[in-house]
């Protein structure tokens, strides 16, 4: 059963303290130039700032995609660099050579490339390598990460506007970004 229209209907809502009567929210897309961009302080009030405000949006989506190839090479560097690092054998230790030998998961096999013979160890990993905290790397990827966080959540909020313009541009720069700078990282985010 349907029941009836009043459109006499009081809009102002008082929900436990929160007065949504200043603020329209919409539940579709709309197309408003006066749309607010994350305050009441940003409201485009011409077509040129709402430009403007487009613009803005399409160069943070590419600083989302730069900021995650960025923390991609970063990894690849500090990964290189711990790989890079010597260590030193503590004595009364065994030597790795003689570890392999005498591991019961290794075996000797004879590898063959372009005719020349070489005998190998193969081994199995038996447990996972965790990479210790390093001051010189650990506090870095948490700020780039809460960075990435940061401009995501910026992303999201202007298309949670439902402004098609605003989600347009947002596309807009997630595409250019991945354009020049997305064969550098994984695509998770």
């Amino acid at each position: 059963m349907l029941s009836p229209r009043h459109d006499d209907m009081d809009m102002d809502m008082d929900m436990s303290g929160m007065d949504m009567s200043g603020s329209e929210m919409h539940m579709v897309f709309q197309n408003s130039l006066s749309t607010p961009l994350f305050s009441d302080v940003w409201t485009p009030g011409s077509a040129g700032a709402y430009a403007g405000t487009i613009i803005f949006l399409i160069v943070l989506g590419v600083a989302f995609r730069l900021l995650l190839a960025g923390k991609a090479f970063a990894e690849e560097r500090w990964l290189d660099a711990e790989m890079k690092r010597r260590y030193v054998v503590v004595q009364g230790k065994l030597p790795v050579a003689e570890q392999v030998s005498t591991d019961s998961f290794s075996k000797k096999m004879t590898l063959t490339e372009n005719g020349v013979e070489e005998d190998v160890m193969v081994v199995q990993k038996k447990t996972t390598h965790r990479r210790p905290w390093r001051l010189s790397v650990d506090p870095v990827r948490a700020l780039l990460d809460t960075c990435i966080a940061g401009v995501g959540y910026l992303l999201m909020l202007a298309v949670m506007t439902m402004n098609v313009g605003y989600f347009i541009a947002v596309l807009g720069g997630t595409f250019l970004g991945s354009l020049l700078v997305g064969r550098f990282y994984n695509s998770e985010h």
